[in-house]
């Protein structure tokens, strides 16, 4: 894991989803049930503005008691937020989303947004990873015709 880039390692194909800034939070909560993310870039082309996040609905929306269908995604969301580059490890990632407590990620090559990388995507990665490591463990300490499978099988 620790050499898994996020792009293309982590994230393959990934198409984004962007709204421009002047959107409203219903249009973003409307987009999110579609296609059921929990996340929305905001952008203007590809130049990366803020995010927005069911979070952000929750606590600077509804708790707030602002109107989704008048208030601007600009309004609420988090603006300028952090990013990481194409290249940046899996790891850097789930070091940063740690330390800083969101779970999602927008990745962006000299502001211009290129992908986004979710706690669930890079959890994907350190499952597969610390399988890898199990069954490179049990077929050096058992042979390489062990595995768990065979044991519970």
């Amino acid at each position: 894991m620790p050499t898994r880039r996020l792009m293309p390692d982590v994230i393959k194909n990934q198409e984004l989803t962007c709204l421009p800034p002047g959107a409203t939070v219903r249009d973003a909560a409307t987009l999110m049930a579609e296609k059921r993310i929990a996340a929305v870039l905001v952008t203007e082309g590809r130049t990366l503005k803020g995010i927005v996040t069911e979070r952000d609905m929750t606590t600077r929306v509804v708790a707030a008691g602002l109107d989704p269908d008048t208030t601007p995604l600009s309004a609420v969301m988090t603006a300028d937020p952090d990013t990481l580059e194409p290249s940046a490890t899996a790891l850097s990632a789930l070091d940063l989303m740690e330390r800083r407590r969101y779970r999602h990620l927008p990745i962006a090559i000299g502001g211009e947004v290129v992908g986004m990388v979710s706690i669930r995507d890079l959890f994907a990665v350190v499952r597969a990873h610390l399988e890898d490591e199990l069954r490179n463990r049990e077929a050096y300490m058992f042979g390489s015709g062990y595995s768990a499978e065979a044991r519970l099988g």
